[in-house]
């Protein structure tokens, strides 16, 4: 942990892995005890919980975890350790149940032009959605993400296919993401996490 003053914000997730505030780093990070104010109004909802798990919303940061030992007025202060396991993974496992209607458009594949979708979950590392056209594991595509910042059109490739009433549902990992198309992801998951913009 570098002894730099931090900015960085971090979700703050219950022990389940369910969001519940963004919180702003204050002062120094190079110790076991760190001061995090928490944003929006969300301090009484953070306390409910003993412990937290910390994603640094920029990719390089690494994640904690964090036990609450203080709080006063939208300040907690916790005791912290790096989390042990693959960080990637954590965050593009973060996923947010989300409805909105999209476009698919062909990479492989034998069909053409652009079909509609309805969105099931997004998360940074990938999409399931639902439509009445069939598509095949292994098939590439491209789906607009409208929910980000700006519309985002990303590539994507089918990994499984759930067989359901008048649609079917597909779910899908982002390919070939570049760093900002990454980070545009995660924000908009994060965003959709705490904002519960979802269902």
């Amino acid at each position: 942990m570098g002894a730099e003053q931090q900015t960085t914000i971090y979700l703050l997730l219950d022990s389940r892995g369910t969001a519940i505030a963004r919180g702003r780093i204050q002062g120094r990070t190079d110790g076991q005890f760190w001061q995090i104010q928490v944003e929006d109004g969300k301090i009484d909802k953070v306390l409910e919980h003993k412990k937290l798990k910390l994603l640094s919303i920029l990719d390089a940061g690494p994640s904690y975890e964090g036990t609450i030992v203080r709080s006063r007025n939208d300040m907690i202060q916790l005791e912290v350790a790096k989390i042990q396991r693959v960080e990637g993974d954590m965050r593009k496992n973060l996923r947010v149940a989300v409805r909105f209607k999209s476009l698919i458009y062909p990479l492989t594949g034998h069909w053409r032009g652009r079909r509609e979708v309805e969105s099931n979950d997004l998360s940074a590392g990938g999409i399931a959605f639902f439509t009445d056209h069939s598509l095949q594991v292994g098939e590439q595509l491209e789906v607009v993400v409208p929910v980000t910042s700006e519309p985002l059109v990303v590539r994507c490739e089918i990994l499984r296919i759930r067989p359901g009433g008048h649609a079917i549902m597909y779910a899908a990992k982002f390919v070939d993401l570049c760093n900002d198309e990454e980070t545009i992801l995660r924000e908009a998951v994060f965003n959709l996490q705490l904002t519960g913009r979802g269902m």
